[in-house]
């Protein structure tokens, strides 16, 4: 047996007051075996994870930024490395682009004449073929003139546009040129009732 005073095991020799709780345990014998060994097999299982990335340092940083920047540092400093490499890729390709194809090709001696002669008959053909656009577009000019002629005449908006013309050019007339195109219009309506 044990005791307890107020929640705590009691020492030997304790004074007890009135206002304590004693209270007095049995002990119990034996207990469950194997509790230690299922422990262990769990733990195994629980630590599968390596992954420390979200876990904190001492100050209180990321794991996971502290290891970002290293990874940042580490590329930068291989920047001007790869730059170069890349530099030389292109060099190379443009070398092979640039060096004599190797195969040996025996062509037919009437094939090859005629493959030197043709950029020659090309530009003779674009050649005539500017000549040819050139007299065409006189007759072109010819064609947009009969059709400006035979458009059809405008709708009320140009009757508007042509007294907008005579007004604009009246308005720069003196007031007795005004008033003589006033009675010579006048007069020129009145012969037109008579008639």
């Amino acid at each position: 047996m044990y005791v307890t005073i107020n929640g705590k095991l009691a020492d030997p020799g304790v004074v007890l007051h009135e206002s304590n709780i004693v209270r007095m345990c049995t002990r119990l014998i034996g207990g469950k075996g194997g509790f230690g060994s299922m422990l262990r097999a769990i733990g195994a299982q629980i630590e599968k994870t390596t992954n420390r990335e979200a876990c904190r340092d001492l100050s209180g940083r990321r794991l996971r930024d502290i290891n970002e920047e290293k990874r940042l540092r580490k590329w930068l400093e291989g920047q001007e490395e790869r730059e170069r490499e890349a530099i030389e890729r292109k060099q190379k390709k443009l070398e092979k682009l640039l060096a004599e194809p190797k195969i040996e090709v025996s062509l037919n001696p009437s094939y090859e004449k005629e493959r030197q002669e043709l950029p020659e008959r090309v530009s003779s053909a674009v050649d005539a073929g500017w000549q040819v656009a050139g007299s065409s577009g006189e007759r072109k000019r010819k064609s947009d003139e009969v059709l400006q002629k035979k458009k059809k005449a405008k709708l009320w908006i140009d009757a508007e546009l042509s007294d907008c013309s005579s007004s604009s050019e009246s308005d720069n007339e003196s007031p007795n040129d005004k008033i003589e195109a006033g009675a010579m219009s006048d007069s020129s309506n009145k012969s037109e009732l008579k008639t």
